[in-house]
């Protein structure tokens, strides 16, 4: 007859090793996480503060991702290692989001000669996981792959556009811990926002000075809120807002396009 103890709590004991691994892997992937957005490599000390763990934590994490080759160290500083491309080019490859965008990006872009993107939120952040260029060079770099905040530019705005008062006031403090919009607050959030209905969002100089965007999201047939949106994007100088904005309607079937070609697919 097997027996089973039980805490202090009244919780069965062999849930306490199962939640502190729980709790290890959630503080390794935080730490991780921060390595990702940083521009440029990471003091042990600065990893430490930014995640809000002791240096020993944060170091016995940093050698477990060393270990794995997710993590590199050149001197007293730390950067994503690389065993992340091998995953990177396996989403890249195989994601049924990404491999259905490409055509589609290709074709808008084509078609309006502006830059399209395709990005999908995740938590706090939306990420860039494709781009088609346009004729016009963008005034900055944005790789794949690339962690942003939801609170700046039209992108991420499409798909905060319907989020209730404690979602934003969440957005907000994980924008301003990972130091994305520091000043922002959320009544200032809720004002940058198109209405919950709006067809698209539209941004000008917000992320980048000279940038023009406009989004829309890809419609949820699941029921549930978007979470992926589709931009235009142009240097002002090759571009106007009206010009962004007459592609809106390409845009949107662009996005109707995408949501029906996922509809029914593992993703």
């Amino acid at each position: 007859m097997t027996t089973t103890t039980s805490s202090a709590s009244g919780a069965p004991a062999e849930e306490g090793p199962k939640a502190s691994n729980m709790r290890s892997l959630s503080r390794a992937m935080q730490v991780f996480a921060e390595l990702q957005r940083a521009e440029r490599p990471q003091r042990l000390s600065d990893l430490a503060r930014n995640c809000g763990m002791s240096l020993p934590t944060t170091l016995r994490i940093l050698r477990v991702l060393q270990d794995f080759g997710m993590v590199s160290q050149t001197d007293k500083s730390y950067r994503i290692g690389p065993a992340v491309l091998p995953a990177a080019r396996s989403f890249l490859e195989n994601d049924p989001l990404v491999v259905a965008a490409r055509p589609i990006l290709q074709q808008v872009a084509s078609q309006t000669g502006l830059t399209a993107s395709l990005y999908t939120r995740l938590g706090f952040e939306r990420i860039l996981v494709a781009r088609v260029d346009g004729e016009a060079p963008l005034r900055y770099d944005l790789p794949l792959g690339k962690r942003l905040p939801l609170t700046l530019g039209a992108a991420g705005k499409i798909l905060l556009a319907s989020a209730s008062d404690d979602e934003l006031e969440q957005v907000v403090a994980a924008a301003v811990i990972a130091g994305q919009d520091p000043e922002l607050t959320a009544g200032e959030l809720r004002s940058r926002l198109p209405e919950p209905d709006a067809e698209y969002a539209y941004s000008a100089d917000e992320r980048a000075t000279g940038v023009l965007s406009v989004a829309v999201a890809v419609p949820n047939r699941t029921g549930r809120r978007p979470s992926e949106s589709i931009s235009l994007t142009s240097p002002v100088e090759a571009a106007s807002e009206a010009t962004l904005k007459a592609g809106v309607p390409e845009l949107r079937r662009a996005a109707s396009r995408l949501s029906e070609l996922l509809e029914g697919s593992v993703y």
